[in-house]
């Protein structure tokens, strides 16, 4: 555990702190995950000569010190903060710079704002499942965000359906999903196969605008039939008993870190990053660095399987294009889903030493 500064005690997994002073490496993790998702990179990237640093973020975890009430405090959830979460780790830490920060599903924004906001601190970035299409522009209307305005055009869609961001802002997602009819284990086990190269029904492709009738496109995991919650979503598509027992990316006892976890803390903590995303005051915190680029060097990665590329339309060709002044490429990684850098860690272990140790510096 170690104190960020910022209110947290943070939870830490680490890696190759040992000996002469090494690179630094900051992993962070999505919902609904855990430091542990790195757990397959740590090591791989330790044992190439690096120091690597994974926590639970604010939120999740054994990580202490944040606000689990739906009513609390929203503003400690806004990406200024998680950002300066992130940057009072690295202080306490002891460290003057981070070689790379690597961020995947909701940490590859952080990661990003991270690189975007203190370039001297975080050298270079990898963002995994989320591209990054820069600042956002101001609101028009300061009282409606675009996922509110998306939402009700959803709502509009025969049949009706909703943005899975807002059902995650909405106060009963955590207790439906903690309380899931399946149980929470089975409902972990039924949302991490279907999100994953596992499920064949993933064939991912560029949709053409940010509109209601292009993201219906997108699995129900992603756009939910308006009255029904995450669980009775991923239900019908569960792995069976033999798929199970073939999943060696995500075995029963690893999956048990993850349920275990989440029984204990709830998902609350993780469901207000996309409540404080989704409100006016936060978008607009982000708008004043409207037009500002990433200038430290930056990729992309993600699984060939992975819905999560495409889901904000143009999102991937703004970083290749505009919000990144030193793009290194996209690498769409075969045999992985969402969750990449568990289903195919050696591929994104090799992926990120290569790049790591090209940007790598102890200044």
């Amino acid at each position: 555990m170690l104190d960020n500064g910022n209110g947290l005690s943070m939870y830490l997994l680490e890696a190759g702190a040992e000996g002469t002073p090494r690179p630094l490496v900051i992993l962070l993790h999505g919902f609904p995950e855990l430091a542990f998702s790195w757990r397959r990179v740590l090591p791989a990237l330790a044992a190439a000569g690096f120091w690597v640093v994974a926590p639970d973020q604010r939120g999740y975890g054994r990580t202490t010190g944040w606000d689990p009430r739906f009513d609390g405090d929203p503003q400690s959830y806004w990406m200024l903060n998680l950002v300066e979460d992130i940057v009072g780790l690295t202080h306490s830490l002891g460290a003057k710079s981070v070689a790379t920060i690597v961020g995947h599903d909701f940490g590859a924004p952080v990661a990003a704002w991270c690189a975007l906001l203190r370039p001297e601190i975080f050298r270079s970035v990898v963002l995994m499942s989320a591209p990054f299409a820069g600042p956002p522009r101001p609101l028009t209307d300061r009282t409606v965000s675009p996922m509110l305005s998306m939402q009700r055009e959803l709502a509009r869609l025969s049949p009706p359906r909703k943005h899975y961001h807002w059902y995650y802002s909405t106060p009963d997602a955590g207790a439906e999903m903690c309380r899931a009819p399946q149980g929470l284990h089975a409902f972990l086990r039924a949302y991490y196969h279907v999100k994953s190269a596992d499920w064949s029904a993933n064939r991912p492709h560029p949709l053409a605008a940010w509109s209601a009738q292009e993201l219906a496109k997108l699995p129900t995991y992603y756009v939910m039939n308006l009255h029904e919650g995450m669980a009775e979503t991923v239900a019908p598509h569960a792995p069976s008993p033999s798929q199970v027992e073939l999943c060696r990316w995500l075995p029963e006892e690893e999956l048990r870190i993850y349920s275990d976890a989440f029984k204990r803390t709830g998902f609350q903590g993780g469901l207000l990053w996309y409540r404080a995303a989704n409100e006016p005051e936060c978008i607009s915190s982000l708008a004043q660095y409207t037009g500002q680029r990433i200038k430290v060097p930056a990729c992309f990665m993600a699984g060939s399987s992975d819905w999560g590329t495409y889901q904000v339309p143009g999102a991937l060709e703004s970083m290749v294009s505009t919000s990144c002044a030193q793009f290194q490429g996209v690498e769409l990684i075969d045999g992985a889903g969402h969750w990449v850098q568990q289903e195919q860690s050696q591929r994104v272990n090799a992926l990120l030493f290569r790049f790591i140790e090209r940007h790598a510096s102890l200044t």
